[in-house]
Protein backbone atom coordinates (compact mmCIF):
# COMPACT_ATOMS: atom_id res chain seq x y z
CA UNK A 1 0.00 0.00 0.00
CA UNK A 2 2.88 2.56 0.85
CA UNK A 3 4.74 1.51 -2.51
CA UNK A 4 0.90 2.93 -4.53
CA UNK A 5 0.99 6.02 -1.89
CA UNK A 6 4.85 6.47 -3.21
CA UNK A 7 4.51 6.45 -6.85
CA UNK A 8 1.09 8.18 -7.28
CA UNK A 9 2.91 11.05 -4.76
CA UNK A 10 6.12 10.86 -7.71
CA UNK A 11 4.19 10.55 -10.39
CA UNK A 12 1.44 13.82 -9.22
CA UNK A 13 4.73 15.99 -8.60
CA UNK A 14 6.38 14.43 -12.36
CA UNK A 15 2.87 16.24 -13.95
CA UNK A 16 3.27 19.19 -11.68
CA UNK A 17 6.85 19.87 -12.63
CA UNK A 18 6.58 19.65 -16.28
CA UNK A 19 2.90 21.25 -16.50
CA UNK A 20 5.07 24.10 -14.64
CA UNK A 21 7.75 23.72 -16.90
CA UNK A 22 5.11 24.06 -19.81
CA UNK A 23 3.18 27.29 -18.01
CA UNK A 24 7.14 28.66 -17.55
CA UNK A 25 7.70 27.68 -21.30
CA UNK A 26 4.73 29.70 -22.65
CA UNK A 27 5.10 32.80 -20.51
CA UNK A 28 8.39 33.11 -21.50
CA UNK A 29 7.80 32.64 -25.28
CA UNK A 30 5.10 35.68 -24.65
CA UNK A 31 7.07 37.82 -23.08
CA UNK A 32 10.25 37.71 -25.12
CA UNK A 33 7.69 38.02 -28.53
CA UNK A 34 4.84 40.29 -27.09
CA UNK A 35 5.21 41.83 -24.16
CA UNK A 36 9.06 43.16 -23.64
CA UNK A 37 8.48 44.42 -27.68
CA UNK A 38 5.00 46.34 -26.69
CA UNK A 39 6.56 47.51 -23.66
CA UNK A 40 10.05 48.93 -25.24
CA UNK A 41 7.94 50.36 -28.27
CA UNK A 42 9.80 47.97 -30.12
CA UNK A 43 8.68 45.95 -32.89
CA UNK A 44 9.06 42.03 -33.81
CA UNK A 45 9.94 40.69 -37.19
CA UNK A 46 10.77 37.62 -38.06
CA UNK A 47 14.33 36.28 -40.18
CA UNK A 48 13.18 34.63 -43.16
CA UNK A 49 15.99 33.61 -45.12
CA UNK A 50 19.98 32.51 -44.38
CA UNK A 51 21.46 35.93 -44.81
CA UNK A 52 22.01 36.89 -41.51
CA UNK A 53 23.90 32.93 -40.43
CA UNK A 54 25.11 31.67 -38.42
CA UNK A 55 23.93 34.54 -35.99
CA UNK A 56 20.36 34.73 -36.97
CA UNK A 57 19.69 32.00 -39.33
CA UNK A 58 15.80 31.53 -40.30
CA UNK A 59 13.47 31.12 -38.04
CA UNK A 60 14.72 33.63 -35.49
CA UNK A 61 12.76 36.88 -33.85
CA UNK A 62 14.63 40.01 -34.19
CA UNK A 63 13.20 42.39 -32.31
CA UNK A 64 14.04 46.14 -33.72
CA UNK A 65 12.93 49.24 -32.16
CA UNK A 66 13.21 53.09 -33.69
CA UNK A 67 17.03 54.81 -33.08
CA UNK A 68 18.13 57.97 -34.29
CA UNK A 69 20.17 57.90 -37.35
CA UNK A 70 23.21 59.67 -35.71
CA UNK A 71 23.49 56.44 -33.55
CA UNK A 72 23.55 53.88 -36.68
CA UNK A 73 26.82 53.53 -37.68
CA UNK A 74 29.31 50.18 -39.25
CA UNK A 75 28.45 47.47 -37.15
CA UNK A 76 24.99 47.60 -36.63
CA UNK A 77 22.05 45.39 -37.38
CA UNK A 78 19.17 47.24 -38.81
CA UNK A 79 16.02 46.52 -40.36
CA UNK A 80 14.98 48.51 -43.60
CA UNK A 81 12.47 48.39 -46.36
CA UNK A 82 13.50 47.19 -49.35
CA UNK A 83 11.76 50.29 -51.07
CA UNK A 84 10.35 53.20 -48.94
CA UNK A 85 6.79 52.91 -48.16
CA UNK A 86 6.53 49.49 -48.55
CA UNK A 87 6.28 46.83 -46.54
CA UNK A 88 8.64 43.80 -47.05
CA UNK A 89 11.70 44.59 -44.58
CA UNK A 90 15.17 43.00 -44.45
CA UNK A 91 17.82 42.93 -41.52
CA UNK A 92 21.23 43.10 -42.71
CA UNK A 93 24.59 44.43 -40.66
CA UNK A 94 25.49 48.19 -41.94
CA UNK A 95 29.06 47.81 -43.75
CA UNK A 96 29.70 51.12 -44.84
CA UNK A 97 28.12 54.48 -44.31
CA UNK A 98 28.00 57.85 -46.98
CA UNK A 99 26.18 60.67 -47.90
CA UNK A 100 24.15 61.40 -51.07
CA UNK A 101 24.45 64.92 -52.89
CA UNK A 102 22.08 67.15 -50.51
CA UNK A 103 23.91 65.94 -47.88
CA UNK A 104 21.75 63.18 -46.39
CA UNK A 105 23.31 60.09 -44.98
CA UNK A 106 23.47 56.52 -46.84
CA UNK A 107 23.72 53.19 -45.00
CA UNK A 108 25.61 50.21 -47.24
CA UNK A 109 24.18 46.98 -45.99
CA UNK A 110 25.51 43.26 -46.13
CA UNK A 111 23.82 40.08 -44.92
CA UNK A 112 26.49 38.02 -42.69
CA UNK A 113 26.21 35.49 -44.77
CA UNK A 114 26.94 37.40 -48.31
CA UNK A 115 29.60 37.31 -50.01
CA UNK A 116 29.04 41.29 -51.04
CA UNK A 117 27.49 43.97 -50.08
CA UNK A 118 23.53 45.00 -51.37
CA UNK A 119 23.41 46.96 -54.24
CA UNK A 120 21.10 49.56 -53.16
CA UNK A 121 22.50 52.46 -50.80
CA UNK A 122 19.73 52.15 -47.39
CA UNK A 123 18.28 56.16 -46.91
CA UNK A 124 17.11 56.90 -43.29
CA UNK A 125 13.17 56.98 -44.60
CA UNK A 126 13.64 53.51 -44.84
CA UNK A 127 15.26 52.57 -41.63
CA UNK A 128 12.38 50.99 -38.92
CA UNK A 129 15.07 50.78 -36.02
CA UNK A 130 18.21 48.98 -35.04
CA UNK A 131 18.27 45.28 -33.33
CA UNK A 132 17.81 45.04 -29.70
CA UNK A 133 17.43 41.53 -29.56
CA UNK A 134 16.98 38.20 -31.35
CA UNK A 135 15.91 34.71 -30.28
CA UNK A 136 16.85 31.48 -32.19
CA UNK A 137 13.63 29.51 -33.99
CA UNK A 138 11.05 31.36 -32.24
CA UNK A 139 9.96 33.05 -35.17
CA UNK A 140 8.79 29.90 -36.67
CA UNK A 141 5.94 29.70 -34.42
CA UNK A 142 4.76 33.18 -34.72
CA UNK A 143 5.12 32.25 -38.40
CA UNK A 144 2.21 29.73 -38.01
CA UNK A 145 -0.57 32.72 -37.20
CA UNK A 146 -1.67 35.85 -38.31
CA UNK A 147 -1.50 38.84 -36.45
CA UNK A 148 -5.58 38.64 -35.69
CA UNK A 149 -4.71 34.71 -34.82
CA UNK A 150 -1.87 35.55 -32.21
CA UNK A 151 -3.52 38.49 -30.67
CA UNK A 152 -6.82 35.75 -30.36
CA UNK A 153 -4.35 33.20 -28.92
CA UNK A 154 -2.69 35.48 -26.78
CA UNK A 155 -6.31 35.97 -24.73
CA UNK A 156 -6.97 32.36 -25.09
CA UNK A 157 -3.28 31.64 -23.39
CA UNK A 158 -3.84 34.24 -20.62
CA UNK A 159 -7.53 32.54 -19.77
CA UNK A 160 -6.14 29.39 -19.96
CA UNK A 161 -3.32 29.76 -17.81
CA UNK A 162 -5.46 31.75 -15.11
CA UNK A 163 -8.05 28.99 -15.26
CA UNK A 164 -5.06 26.26 -15.22
CA UNK A 165 -3.57 28.55 -11.53
CA UNK A 166 -7.11 28.76 -9.72
CA UNK A 167 -7.89 24.93 -11.05
CA UNK A 168 -4.17 23.93 -9.14
CA UNK A 169 -4.82 26.42 -6.31
CA UNK A 170 -8.10 24.83 -5.83
CA UNK A 171 -6.42 21.36 -5.69
CA UNK A 172 -3.75 22.31 -3.44
CA UNK A 173 -6.56 23.54 -0.80
CA UNK A 174 -8.49 20.57 -1.19
CA UNK A 175 -5.92 18.42 -0.23
CA UNK A 176 -5.16 20.32 2.46
CA UNK A 177 -8.32 19.76 3.77
CA UNK A 178 -8.57 16.23 3.08
CA UNK A 179 -5.09 15.65 5.08
CA UNK A 180 -5.37 17.43 8.05
CA UNK A 181 -2.77 17.22 10.54
CA UNK A 182 -3.24 15.16 13.74
CA UNK A 183 -3.43 17.30 16.81
CA UNK A 184 -0.45 16.61 19.52
CA UNK A 185 -1.33 16.07 22.80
Amino acid sequence: MMARAGSATILRLTRDLLAGSLVLAVAALLLVAVVVPRLGGATPYVIETGSMRPGMPPGTLVVVRPVAVSRISIGSVITYQLRSGEPVVVTHRVVGTGVDATGHPLFRTQGDANNAPDIAWVRPVQIRGERWYAVPLVGRVTTLVTARERSVLTAALAAFLLGYAAVMVGADLRERRRVRPEPVS
